[in-house]
C-alpha cells in the first residue's frame, strides 16, 4: 500500500497529466456526492412549523398564509397542516404546520415535525410577552437546545404579533425581554445539570459561555424578528401587512 501511495506522490511531483485527472475526477464525484446528499436532506425538509403559546396568532397566521383569509380562532389540540404557494412559482410549495400551543401538547407535536422543519416561526403576542415572559422563554429554549433542529439549523423567524394593541411591545423590545429571559433560564439549566450529573457538558449550553445571551451568538442558527398585526384588515385581507413574513418564507424555500 504504501508503495502504491509512493507511486502517486511520485506521479504527482513529475506532473504526470494521467494521474492528476483521474484524482480530479475523483475529487470532483466525492463532491458532487456530498451535495446531493445534502440537497436531498433538504428537500425532504419542506415543512415551515408554526410555533408559539395559546392565543398569539400563529393559527390565524396559518389560515392567512394558507388560505389567505381571516378566520376566528379557538386552542385546539391538534396541529392544522396545509400547503403555502409561494408568489410567482407554480410548482415549489412548503407545508404549512401549526403546532398546537397548549402546553401539555406542544413538545410532543415538535417531536413529531421537527425533522420536517426547513424553517421555524414562533409567535408572540406582543401585548402580553411582558407577563408571559417566562413561559415564552422557556419554550423558546426547549426549542432552540433540541439536538434535531440544532443539528440541521432551520432558521426561525419571530414574529411580533398584535402591533395595534396599545400596550404591544415592539421587536427591539421584545428581542432584549428574550434574551435576558433566555439568559436566565439556560443559567438555571446549566446549575441543574452540573448538580445532577458527576460528567461536566460541554455543548450543552445555549449561546456563548461567560457572557450574557445574545440571539447573534447562536450562529450559525439565524433567528430573525418582525412585527405585524394579523388581525388587522379583519375584512379586508389586503390591508394585512405580512410583507416581511412573506419575503422571509421566499428566501427560506
Amino acid at each position: 500500500m504504501s508503495d502504491y501511495i509512493n507511486d502517486i506522490q511520485e506521479s504527482l511531483l513529475a506532473g504526470d497529466v494521467t494521474v492528476i485527472s483521474i484524482i480530479v475526477a475523483v475529487v470532483a464525484v466525492f463532491i458532487t456526492i456530498l451535495i446531493l446528499i445534502c440537497r436531498g436532506s433538504s428537500n425532504k425538509r419542506q415543512g415551515i412549523l408554526l410555533a408559539g403559546l395559546c392565543d398569539s396568532g400563529k393559527t390565524l397566521l396559518y389560515s392567512r398564509l394558507v388560505d389567505n383569509r381571516y378566520v376566528d380562532t379557538h386552542t385546539s389540540i391538534k396541529e392544522n397542516r396545509g400547503i403555502y404557494r409561494l408568489p410567482g412559482s407554480k410548482s415549489h410549495n412548503l407545508r404549512i404546520i401549526d403546532l398546537p400551543g397548549y402546553e401539555r401538547l406542544r413538545n410532543t407535536f415538535l417531536d413529531q415535525y421537527k425533522p420536517l422543519a426547513r424553517g421555524i416561526i414562533f409567535v408572540i403576542d406582543s401585548s402580553t410577552v411582558i407577563k408571559e415572559i417566562k413561559e415564552v422563554g422557556e419554550y423558546l429554549y426547549h426549542l432552540l437546545m433540541d439536538s434535531v433542529i440544532s443539528k440541521n439549523n432551520p432558521p426561525i423567524l419571530i414574529v411580533c404579533n398584535k402591533q395595534d394593541q396599545t400596550l404591544a411591545k415592539g421587536a427591539i423590545v421584545v428581542k432584549r425581554l428574550l434574551e435576558k429571559e433566555l439568559d436566565t433560564v439556560r443559567k438555571t439549566q446549566a446549575a441543574a445539570l452540573e448538580e445532577t450529573s458527576t460528567v461536566h457538558i460541554n455543548n450543552v449550553f445555549l449561546g456563548r459561555r461567560n457572557k450574557e445571551f445574545e440571539f447573534a451568538d447562536l450562529k450559525p442558527q439565524k433567528v430573525e424578528f418582525v412585527e405585524c398585526s394579523l388581525c388587522s384588515g379583519k375584512d379586508d385581507v389586503d390591508k394585512v401587512d405580512m410583507e416581511e413574513i412573506i419575503i422571509w418564507l421566499d428566501k427560506t424555500a
